[in-house]
C-alpha cells in the first residue's frame, strides 16, 4: 500500500460524470421543448402526433402517419425538416413510378467542349427526411427500391 486513497478520486470523478450528463440532459429537453414549440406554432392542436413525430425522428427510426386527407401530415413532416434545417423530400406513389424515379439516374451531360459524360442524377431518395404519400399504389418494384 502506497498510502493513497483512490475512493475520493472515483466519487469526485463520479460527481463530476453526473453532473455532465445533467446538463446534457439539461440541453437535451430544452432542444426537445424548442423543436416542439416551433412545430406547434405551424401545426396547432396535434401535440401527441408532433411528439411521437419528434420521438421517431431523434431516434433515427420511421414514422407512419396515418389518417384522411387534409389533416396536415405534410405540413407537419416538411415543418420538422424546417424546423431542424435539414432537407425533405416528398414521394407521391403512382402505378408509374420507377424505381430510378426514386434512387436517380444517369443521365448524358454535354460540356462547352462539346464533350458528353454520364452525370449521376440523385432522386428524392438522397434527402434526410423523406414523405412517402400512398405506397401501396406503387409497384411492388418501385416499393422494394424505396426499402
Amino acid at each position: 500500500m502506497d498510502g493513497t486513497c483512490t475512493t475520493g478520486k472515483r466519487k469526485a470523478e463520479t460527481m463530476s460524470s453526473d453532473a455532465s450528463i445533467g446538463q446534457q440532459l439539461d440541453g437535451f429537453r430544452k432542444d426537445f421543448e424548442t423543436l416542439r414549440r416551433e412545430i406547434g406554432k405551424v401545426v396547432v392542436g396535434h401535440g401527441p402526433v408532433i411528439d411521437g413525430l419528434l420521438t421517431a425522428a431523434i431516434a433515427g427510426g420511421h414514422a407512419l402517419l396515418e389518417g384522411v386527407p387534409g389533416i396536415g401530415k405534410t405540413l407537419l413532416v416538411e415543418s420538422l425538416a424546417d424546423v431542424m434545417q435539414i432537407t425533405f423530400q416528398r414521394i407521391q406513389f403512382t402505378p408509374d413510378l420507377m424505381p430510378a424515379d426514386l434512387i436517380g439516374t444517369y443521365v448524358v451531360m454535354e460540356s462547352s467542349q462539346g464533350r458528353r459524360t454520364f452525370e449521376f442524377q440523385k432522386g428524392p431518395l438522397f434527402s434526410h427526411v423523406i414523405l412517402a404519400d400512398q405506397i401501396n399504389r406503387g409497384t411492388p418494384k418501385t416499393q422494394s427500391a424505396l426499402l
